[in-house]
């Protein structure tokens, strides 16, 4: 990972834990947080094919055994140190615990009760736990224009949202369990998220953390499952197994890698602005693939959410 580009000014240097705010639209940013939406955009669809003959906890279990493992390959690959101290240890647990088994438990379970696109769009709140939680732990500051900005693009999110409660509005008490699940998933997300952005995270090499991390998440799930649904179910069906290796390869191993490497740079607010074009993404896929329509309702909300992205990303370091 490359230090970050410090603000061309000449002013007295930012303080630690300051995000650098200018830094988000230059192609390094850009391009890792654009392959990040388009995959993450995708795994909604693929998410919802794993509901069925395997109980969630284990669909997130094989799901982190295929990305860990290929993730402590690239770590041999580039010849990363594999063993960490304690401390190293115990930020693994925490993170495969927050991030790869709290996470995506709740994810799986909440698409049970809502659309896989109302869980996509609700994913977009990330953004303000994120900015919250950063300045309250690690300092970073975030101006006006970033808040101007999520402002335009939570009022798109709005839209979406109500377009989707409108397409499934058949359901009430199911809804808010939904809703409910996907909230605990997001501050679980946002937990992880904001650990990325700490100095503890950049003591150690990306991959082999990343690895570590995923496969202690295996072993808190498959307790989990153990505990809650039995022994192991596998589904044989190619669907099932191909999207196993997506998920764990495409939409864990590499995505994270980018998305954490983003988070390193400007911070975990600005980096969860993927997930608000990640909904956009999902809806153009499903228009392919499942002959979703587009209303006017969903139409004014993507473009919302994509002058707010623009908007907050292209906001600078505020003034002290």
């Amino acid at each position: 990972m490359e230090p970050p580009l410090h603000h061309a000014s000449h002013g007295p240097p930012p303080r630690a834990g300051e995000v650098l705010l200018v830094q988000s639209t230059q192609p390094r940013i850009l391009i890792p947080l654009a392959l990040v939406t388009i995959i993450w955009g995708s795994t909604w669809l693929v998410i919802r094919d794993q509901l069925g003959v395997v109980p969630p906890s284990w669909s997130v279990a094989y799901r982190f055994l295929a990305a860990g493992i290929a993730m402590l390959g690239v770590a041999l690959w580039r010849r990363e140190k594999l063993a960490m101290d304690a401390r190293g240890w115990g930020f693994a647990a925490a993170l495969g615990l927050a991030q790869f088994c709290l996470n995506f438990n709740f994810v799986y379970r909440a698409e049970a009760y809502i659309t896989s696109g109302l869980v996509a769009v609700l994913f977009a709140l990330l953004v303000i736990p994120n900015a919250l939680l950063g300045r309250l732990f690690l300092g970073q500051r975030l101006g006006v224009q970033f808040w101007a900005g999520s402002i335009v693009a939570m009022a798109g999110v709005g839209l979406l949202m109500l377009h989707e409660l409108r397409a499934d509005a058949s359901a009430t008490g199911a809804t808010a369990l939904g809703f409910l699940l996907t909230g605990i998933a997001i501050l679980s997300a946002s937990v992880a998220n904001v650990m990325q952005a700490g100095e503890t995270a950049k003591r150690y090499p990306m991959a082999a953390m990343l690895g570590w991390s995923m496969l202690i998440g295996v072993g808190f799930n498959a307790v989990f499952a153990l505990a809650t649904v039995g022994a192991p179910v596998f589904d044989t069906r190619p669907g099932y197994i191909l999207g196993v290796l997506y998920l764990g390869i495409f939409g864990s191993a590499i995505a994270f890698t980018l998305y954490f490497g983003v988070i390193r740079v400007i911070g975990p607010a600005k980096a969860a602005y993927s997930g608000v074009a990640t909904p956009v993404i999902a809806m153009l896929l499903s228009t392919l693939f499942e002959g979703y329509r587009w209303s006017l309702l969903a139409a004014a909300g993507a473009a919302l959410a994509g002058v707010g992205l623009v908007i907050a990303l292209r906001a600078r370091r505020p003034n002290r």
